[in-house]
């Protein structure tokens, strides 16, 4: 068993949308509850990302180039006294 407060605004738009879809405002808030729930958890965390992954491209290049750079930094800090 759960209980839960809800604000007079919010209140109000549950009452509303229960008696339009001819429930109980538990009704409402248990099938509510229930799709949020299934929602959350059919979603896998790799795919939380899906809708954005893949949509920038920076023009790269610079991942494979950072290796050299290292190199570059190590040959200069061997070459100070």
């Amino acid at each position: 068993m759960r209980s839960l407060r809800l604000d007079p605004e919010l209140d109000e738009k549950v009452r509303q949308a229960a008696a339009v879809k001819g429930e109980s405002v538990s009704e409402f808030l248990r099938h509510a509850a229930a799709a949020r729930a299934e929602e959350t958890l059919s979603t896998r965390p790799s795919q939380r990302f899906d809708d954005v992954a893949g949509v920038v491209h920076g023009g790269g290049g610079r991942a494979r180039r950072s290796g050299d750079a290292f190199a570059d930094s190590l040959v200069e800090d061997r070459k100070r006294p």
